[in-house]
């Protein structure tokens, strides 16, 4: 469906460029000349010259020509006639001039175009009423299928569509195109209200699908067309209707983003939970399409939120890949599954800590999303990002699987929780730099190879968390930035606690046997604290 239709619009544009040019010369020299050196090929210089007068509606230079016995039904590198370009400027005296010296009216450009299509296409009745006159085909079709009624229905000409519905009464104009489109349906893809209305009332409604099994409803809700949806619902007895890649009007409306098509459609009793041949769900298509207003709409309207067992992947999970944190947000804070598995039973953290990304990975920590699952291939998803060599995701995981524990902990001895900002991000604050540099000196400057390990295991870091932070190996002096990461891990979950970390790091190293870097410590400290003092006096 969707080829067929950009097909269409492409003709659509093709057909506008044509008229367009009709009214104005090309934009640019170059234009000007690009177009001149193509009609060279096959116009004689009268004859180009002749083209262009009836573009223009010069009829001057149309007289003076024809008098030298100029080729008027001569034909441009498109195959288009004086003709064509007179009727589509919808220059009226420049078109009886023609029609009055014999020019022919049946001539079809390379597309199919007669001046009768243009004629339609522009909505000049009077234009129309002298191409009759002479002769013109009134049942021509382009190359497409198309007649004077898709081309008057497509650009919303009622006048025209009267004049051969009322008047001359050819009812068997009202046929599918190539592409299986009635003049309705064409006129339900644009969106022409007054169109839709006059081709009801003309008894040319009809509700059969196109060679894409879309109806009229399909392709006004695909192109977002409000009005149009609503008054074909007054028609409509099935509104849930499939086209052929399984798609309802609700799900093409959902697919383009248009929230007043979807809630006409759902208020008539479209099916929110539909899927196409795919198993792809409405919500799943706004979230691929980062649509995140359809996706708030769609969850307001209670859709489905985890997915099927045939679907390979939840909503969530495809917000984190598209980087979509308004929609992850969004799921969430509505109950979606925070741990639902895809088909590599990856859980959404799986997927933010493989692809490193910071702030989906803090959102789901927050969450208290499951840290200890496991992908297909056993891998829990702090082993998967220090596969990644996301360092940052790493230690924020640790510290949301050492900050949890402790919680868990407290709250089950009947503590309290320190009134502290929950956040597993790196920590950039004032209130918090002395002692990040002192914990920065420590770990380049005081400790050897080993002992950031040593300590690690006396603060009960586990053996696969001391593993993740030193997978990430730059050489030989990689120890360093393990054991300054390692250092801030446990800064975390210190502060967090409400504790005082100098005291604790004092206390901690001396009991764990470090007590070199304890004093260390303690008079770096103190040396810090004279200084303030001296400062202030």
């Amino acid at each position: 469906m969707e080829g067929s239709w950009s097909r269409a619009v492409q003709g659509l544009t093709e057909l506008r460029g044509f008229l367009s040019l009709n009214r104005k010369e090309e934009s640019s020299p170059k234009a000007a000349a690009a177009a001149e050196a193509a009609n060279a090929e096959t116009l004689l210089p009268a004859e180009r010259e002749f083209q262009h007068a009836a573009k223009t509606n010069n009829l001057d230079t149309m007289e003076r020509l024809f008098r030298k016995h100029v080729n008027i039904n001569a034909v441009n590198n498109l195959n288009r006639t004086a003709l064509h370009f007179a009727v589509a400027g919808n220059h009226i005296s420049s078109v009886d001039f023609l029609l009055h010296h014999k020019a022919r009216v049946d001539i079809a450009d390379k597309h199919g175009l007669t001046a009768i299509h243009l004629a339609a296409w522009s909505g000049n009745l009077d234009i129309m009423l002298l191409l009759i006159k002479a002769g013109a085909n009134q049942k021509a079709k382009n190359q497409e299928g198309m007649n004077v009624l898709h081309f008057a229905a497509q650009n919303n000409n009622i006048r025209i569509v009267d004049y051969f519905i009322q008047d001359l009464h050819l009812m068997d104009l009202n046929k599918p195109d190539e592409k299986g489109r009635k003049p309705f349906l064409l006129a339900a893809g644009m969106g022409h209200v007054e169109m839709i209305n006059e081709l009801i009332f003309l008894n040319l409604f009809t509700s059969e699908k196109d060679n894409q099994g879309n109806t009229a409803l399909h392709l006004a809700a695909k192109n977002g067309h409000s009005e149009v949806v609503e008054i074909l619902l007054q028609q409509w007895e099935e509104v849930d209707e499939f086209n052929q890649n399984e798609e309802t009007p609700f799900f093409l409306a959902v697919e383009g983003g248009h929230e007043k098509c979807a809630e006409l459609l759902l208020e008539a009793g479209s099916n929110i939970n539909t899927s196409n041949k795919d198993n792809i769900s409405a919500l799943h298509l706004s979230t691929e399409n980062g649509h995140t207003a359809m996706v708030t709409f769609l969850i307001s309207k209670n859709i489905h939120l985890d997915p099927k067992p045939e679907q390979r992947y939840s909503a969530l999970h495809l917000a984190i890949i598209k980087n979509n944190l308004a929609v992850v947000n969004n799921l969430i804070y509505s109950n979606h599954d925070i741990n639902a598995l895809n088909q590599r039973r990856q859980t959404p953290l799986h997927v933010a800590a493989d692809l490193g990304n910071v702030e989906v990975t803090e959102t789901l920590l927050k969450a208290e999303c499951d840290l200890n699952i496991v992908d297909q291939q056993g891998k829990t998803a702090l082993a998967v990002t220090s596969r990644s060599n996301h360092a940052l995701i790493v230690d924020m995981i640790i510290k949301a699987e050492k900050y949890f524990k402790w919680k868990q902990e407290y709250l089950r001895s009947g503590g309290n929780l320190p009134d502290e900002i929950l956040s597993f991000k790196q920590d950039h604050r004032i209130e918090t730099k002395q002692i990040r540099s002192s914990l920065w000196n420590l770990s380049y400057n005081l400790l050897k190879m080993q002992e950031w390990k040593k300590i690690a295991q006396f603060w009960q870091f586990t053996d696969d968390q001391i593993k993740a932070i030193e997978e990430q190996w730059t050489g030989e002096k990689s120890y360093k930035e393990h054991g300054h990461r390692m250092f801030l891990i446990w800064l975390h979950g210190v502060l967090m606690a409400g504790q005082n970390p100098v005291k604790h790091l004092y206390e901690d190293l001396r009991r764990g046997g470090f007590q070199q870097l304890a004093e260390k410590i303690r008079a770096e400290n103190n040396a810090g604290v004279e200084a303030k003092k001296c400062a202030i006096m």
